[in-house]
């Protein structure tokens, strides 16, 4: 098989850089070491900042999103038996944010490639990366180094069988345990990691959102965020200790619990539901550079980790598969490779901030285990400050609508 750019991983970074390319005239062939089910059923994220929603519509993959999804003006923010919310259009220039789940995205992208772009490969398992090296071993764009074709190639398995993908680029959107990562040479890495001492027990109920809007909830006992999947399905989640069990929990445990923590002077209730899906996603920070490697540029969770408490995976990811769609783009309309050179650069300057903003809003609404005293007045302190001053709200509400994908 020959393309000019092979696709590793149909997530939502994949499938959508497909569709970019596709747009752009430029051919690729995806392939996904999972079946199509198992794509379009993987619970991940559900928040989509504005530069996502305004970059779906734009490739023509909105149009269920903006039937179906659920448009959301500001987030409701909960400590000390308070509640502020926060108002995103009107401290951001009228910026906002959709929830709509990653589930819709890749069924919705998943459904215009099978119809109107290139090959797309399920239970297609990456095996190797080869002959992405620059000339000079620097990952310059230049000529490429490789026995065989004289260029990248991704080894694969499809069918019983192995195969050869050869193309002009090789992107890695296959996550942190995919192989392109792993085809970059350690001694050319800087690793930068951070994991936190909890997690998040997340729960899917068959039942009405509580509010309207997501409420970000700091308590004494620990973190609380109340979300949805749609008008009639929540998501929910509670801060538990790492390590934990799901099914150590109880269902009416659950609930009692994401009832303290939400509790408002107010009088607010939660109401319950059955729950249809419970687990615990750890917290942890990521960042691998460089992003590119010679005819390899990876993208998403293969580069960056972020904690879920900003809202910002997804929407990463889809930042660094338009930085790379553009340059590429400029470089067969140009004949100039700069942008492609800049490509990492650009993508970090972009990720180091959501790991800034990420950071920061899970230092201030969870509790540590060793927290003291000093340390959660402080935290109070900081959510008066957002809730008291215009240009710290303001800060807030920019970082989680999300920084321009220029």
């Amino acid at each position: 098989m020959r393309t000019t750019v092979g696709i590793i991983g149909a997530g939502p970074a994949g499938l959508l850089l497909a569709r970019l390319l596709h747009n752009a005239g430029i051919d690729s062939v995806v392939l996904e070491s999972r079946d199509r089910a198992y794509v379009e059923r993987r619970q991940r994220a559900g928040i989509l900042e504005q530069g996502t929603v305004d970059v779906l519509r734009a490739a023509g993959a909105g149009a269920r999103m903006d039937r179906e999804g659920l448009r959301h003006d500001g987030i409701e923010l909960r400590y000390d038996r308070k509640r502020h919310r926060v108002d995103f259009p009107a401290l951001t220039g009228g910026r906002s944010v959709m929830v709509y789940a990653q589930t819709e995205v890749c069924k919705d992208l998943i459904a215009l490639q099978l119809v109107e772009g290139g090959p797309l490969l399920f239970e297609a398992e990456a095996l190797a990366v080869e002959g992405v090296e620059g000339v000079e071993g620097t990952g310059g764009a230049g000529e490429v180094e490789g026995a065989g074709s004289g260029g990248p190639r991704v080894r694969f398995r499809h069918e019983g069988r192995e195969d050869v993908l050869e193309c002009e680029y090789v992107v890695g959107c296959d996550g942190f345990w995919g192989v392109a990562r792993t085809a970059i040479p350690a001694e050319l890495t800087r690793v930068f990691e951070r994991s936190y001492p909890f997690g998040w027990l997340g729960i899917l109920a068959d039942v009405p959102p509580s509010h309207d809007e997501l409420v970000y909830a700091r308590h004494d006992r620990g973190f609380a965020l109340l979300s949805m999947r749609s008008p009639s399905v929540s998501r929910l989640y509670l801060q538990v200790p790492d390590g934990t069990d799901a099914e150590e929990w109880s269902d009416e445990e659950i609930w009692d619990e994401l009832e303290r923590r939400f509790e408002t002077a107010d009088g607010w209730k939660l109401d319950r539901g059955p729950i249809t899906q419970k687990s615990v996603t750890p917290m942890r920070s990521y960042v691998h550079e460089p992003m590119r490697y010679g005819r390899l540029f990876l993208a998403g969770d293969a580069a960056h980790i972020v904690p879920p408490t900003g809202a910002k995976g997804l929407n990463l990811a889809v930042g660094d598969v338009v930085t790379f769609a553009r340059a590429l783009t400029h470089e067969k309309e140009t004949g100039s490779a700069e942008l492609l050179d800049a490509y990492s650069e650009t993508c970090l300057r972009r990720v180091w901030q959501a790991e800034r903003f990420s950071y920061d809003m899970t230092t201030l609404l969870h509790r540590t285990p060793d927290a003291t005293p000093f340390e959660d007045r402080l935290q109070l302190a900081r959510l008066e400050r957002i809730a008291g001053a215009r240009s710290a709200e303001t800060d807030l509400a920019e970082g989680y609508t999300g920084f321009p994908l220029e």
